[in-house]
């Protein structure tokens, strides 16, 4: 009999049923990505190397290609040709400057301010959409639905040059998944975590109450935008499709403002992956568990994220009994707070207590979200992680 292969593995935990033992796939591990200079391709090998389940990301521009989307991987982000820009800084007296962008488009200009901080990474430049821009906003790009029409020439289809590169990369990949036996992964697909990056958290939240038919129009034209991305990066025949929604759990939206306008679009989007063959995987790793409801009317086949430390409301015994056998679920252990920072005993309990209660069928063991520091601490508790799940598995 042949070995199984990592993707077998995976697809066979994506579909629920039982496989050899239970898979080992880190959601993301920036720390090894960084050593290998965000090279996707170079990642994947090492994982397989390491004994881990691994998968290949699609398109694999790594964050210093994606300047102005750094935070949501995948195809570029590009504003309509007729789009200008203008950047400048303001000195302060003080010692936070600030910063200023505007878009210059045909249907009125968008602008954005933001307030300096010592771990801006971004030097005099505001990315398009960004996590670090949110809490140093001074003024987000879109507070009102006036303002929705210029956004429109920002959210733009992928370009003729964009799909040709592409589909040669795809090309690459399905290659290197054929040798190395990993699953091949594309995305990310976007919704309320788009909005947030527009809009501001706080803002946005209280949006959804005061106007929530203009949060209702940007998130339908977030849709159609994505809906275009989506078609191009299935094209390639992935085995899983993710979207993110991290900022898509209770955390930041009410249950009632979730049915109504994020779950109707989801659906369509987790049709559209099921249409092209692919899985479909959820990225919510706080504020899932009271919309499991949602997640089994959408379809998706994998909720990714279960975070038993920093994920609120996740009670692991809840999500077996509430969504084995029909939704696959992806973590089980926190990998800021146990991986990086725990002792042994502390990520041995949490590895065994994940896959006890989490698994065996329809389980992905990993830590949540990432891990991302660089020092002997992460990589001893990384090899006690590994080990562990190798004895108990």
């Amino acid at each position: 009999m042949s070995e199984v292969t990592s993707r077998e593995r995976l697809l066979r935990a994506l579909g629920c049923d039982e496989g050899d033992h239970v898979p080992c796939c880190f959601m993301s591990f920036s720390a090894l990505r960084k050593r290998h200079n965000e090279d996707m391709f170079a990642l994947c090998r090492a994982e397989l190397a390491m004994g881990l389940d691994s998968l290949l990301f699609i398109p694999a521009a790594g964050r210093p290609l994606r300047r102005d989307h750094p935070d949501l991987r995948g195809l570029p982000v590009r504003p309509a040709a007729e789009v200008k820009t203008r950047e400048w800084r303001e000195v302060d007296d003080g010692d936070q400057d600030t910063l200023h962008k505007e878009y210059i488009t045909p249907a009125g200009t968008l602008s954005t301010s933001v307030r300096l901080s010592e771990d801006w990474p971004h030097g005099d430049h505001i990315p398009f959409i960004d996590d670090y821009q949110i809490p140093r906003q001074i003024k987000p790009l879109v507070t009102e639905a006036s303002e929705l029409p210029a956004l429109g020439f920002m959210l733009t289809p992928p370009s003729e040059e964009d799909a040709a590169a592409f589909k040669q990369e795809a090309e690459r990949a399905h290659a290197f998944v054929k040798e190395h036996g990993a699953l091949l992964v594309g995305g990310w697909g976007v919704g309320m975590d788009m909005a947030n990056w527009l809009c501001g958290m706080q803002e946005l939240m209280v949006l959804t109450f005061d106007n929530p038919g203009f949060v209702e129009d940007m998130l339908e034209m977030i849709h159609q935008w994505n809906l275009k991305r989506m078609e191009l990066t299935l094209s390639a025949t992935v085995d899983l499709y993710i979207r993110r929604a991290w900022y898509e759990g209770v955390d930041f939206v009410v249950p009632d403002f979730y049915r109504s306008a994020i779950l109707p679009r989801l659906k369509r989007e987790v049709a559209l992956v099921h249409e092209h063959g692919a899985k479909c995987g959820y990225i919510c790793s706080s504020g899932a568990t009271p919309l499991h409801d949602c997640f089994l009317e959408a379809g998706i086949d994998a909720l990714i994220g279960i975070d038993p430390v920093q994920g609120t409301y996740t009670d692991m015994p809840k999500v077996r009994a509430e969504l084995g056998g029909k939704i696959a679920t992806w973590g089980g252990v926190s990998g800021a707070v146990t991986v990086e920072l725990g002792g042994e005993e502390e990520v041995r309990a949490a590895v065994r207590e994940a896959m006890d209660v989490l698994g065996p069928d329809g389980f992905v063991l990993s830590p949540v979200d990432n891990i991302t520091v660089d020092r002997p601490l992460t990589w001893r508790n990384v090899d006690i992680f590994i080990d562990e799940w190798r004895r108990h598995r």
